[in-house]
């Protein structure tokens, strides 16, 4: 819900694109303090309004939507056996992808859950399989309990919104762009939402990094390329 002050910015929906995109050439990349407190407010707004949309469809829908989204990673990732894929245990109406990590694991693959132990500090990867024992994480999310820490070759990023030159809208937290900015080599990155999360652009600021492909399960492939 959009309080006073989003309301006098613009935030209200149907959001209005003209004066997010004056804000955007005025400066906001060139970090001026105001800018991005205005940005700030607009993300929060956004996320919110994204988060809402989403949590309308159905189990059904939602189940349907993961189907396609497992098919399309079928058709860009070909792992080797070992290759460490890194995924996410859905929340707040995320695609629910649990089903695919299972089949990857059969084939050979493993599957690791990204884990934060120090708040506002890059996360870890702990590899993760069916059946093991899993704690209540950040955001009482569970994650892996007492498994190796590994470096994933793919992260695949649940996203709340994006735009077209792949940049993601989350949580605000921070944390998988202080992950992705820690890796070396890079893995590739690829972001799992919405086809009606996309937003125009997202004002990037200047420590988010984008992911190399967003997927939505509706044939649609964004790619930084």
């Amino acid at each position: 819900m959009a309080d006073d002050e989003s309301i006098k910015l613009g935030f209200a929906s149907p959001p209005c694109y003209a004066h997010e995109l004056e804000l955007y050439d005025n400066g906001y990349m060139g970090i001026d303090p105001q800018a991005a407190l205005d940005v700030a407010r607009w993300r929060k707004a956004k996320r919110n309004e994204l988060i809402s949309a989403r949590l309308t469809l159905s189990v059904k829908e939602r189940r349907a939507l993961a189907d396609d989204i497992a098919q399309e990673l079928d058709r860009i990732i070909t792992p080797t056996k070992g290759t460490i894929i890194s995924m996410y245990w859905p929340m707040k109406g995320e695609l629910d992808l649990r089903r695919w990590m299972k089949e990857k694991v059969a084939a050979g693959s493993r599957i690791a859950l990204p884990v934060v132990t120090v708040k506002a500090q890059p996360m870890i990867f702990r590899e993760w399989k069916p059946g093991i024992d899993m704690e209540p994480g950040i955001w009482q999310i569970p994650v892996p309990a007492n498994t190796d820490e590994v470096t994933p070759d793919v992260v695949i990023a649940p996203l709340v919104g994006y735009d077209a030159e792949c940049f993601r809208l989350g949580y605000g937290g921070g944390y998988f762009d202080r992950t992705l900015a820690t890796l070396n080599p890079r893995p590739q990155v690829i972001g799992i939402g919405y086809e009606n999360s996309h937003l125009s652009t997202i004002f990037p600021q200047p420590h988010d990094i984008p992911m190399d492909l967003i997927i939505t399960g509706k044939g649609e492939i964004i790619s930084r390329e």
